[in-house]
């Protein structure tokens, strides 16, 4: 829940920021661009220098979790930072959708079997309420990737209206 608070908040940090004429932050995907890609960063960091805090969330089944970890970390700052660079910025909105939907199972198993991770509440409900937010960071990646752009629509030159 911590990384859709860091969203929500970058973005009205962003549109504050923008009010006072900070350049790159006139719209809102460029505002919630760079929200996500200092949460993504901020938290890919926290998976580099606390690993053990995201072990207990890893089935025991996987292989290698240690390094798991450390490699979510770095798609986490891969992302972020591919979310910034124009040229790279759709297909990290892509690939960041897909580990988006990679991590879902491991929030479901947590959901189901409850948790105790430091930093996190443990009560079980906590993260049953984290999973309806899972398509919210889908949407989010694609469309701050500009990959899609519901609910805006957007006319193109031949004057019908896409989505």
């Amino acid at each position: 829940m911590m990384f859709f608070a860091f969203l929500v908040l970058g973005s009205v940090i962003a549109a504050v920021a923008s009010r006072v004429g900070l350049p790159g932050l006139a719209d809102w995907t460029s505002r919630m661009r760079w929200a996500m890609a200092v949460a993504l960063l901020f938290f890919g960091l926290d998976h580099l220098l606390v690993p053990g805090r995201y072990l207990p969330m890893l089935p025991s089944a996987l292989p290698a979790p240690e390094a798991l970890v450390l490699f979510t970390g770095l798609c986490e700052i891969g992302g972020g930072l591919g979310l910034l660079i124009p040229r790279l910025r759709r297909l990290a909105a892509i690939m960041l959708s897909i580990y988006f939907v990679c991590v879902f199972p491991a929030n479901v198993r947590n959901a189901l079997g409850g948790l105790s991770v430091s930093g996190l509440p443990d009560a079980q409900w906590y993260y049953w309420l984290r999973l309806p937010f899972q398509p919210l960071a889908i949407w989010w990646a694609l469309y701050a990737g500009e990959v899609i752009t519901w609910p805006q629509r957007q006319r193109d030159p031949g004057g019908s209206c896409r989505v």
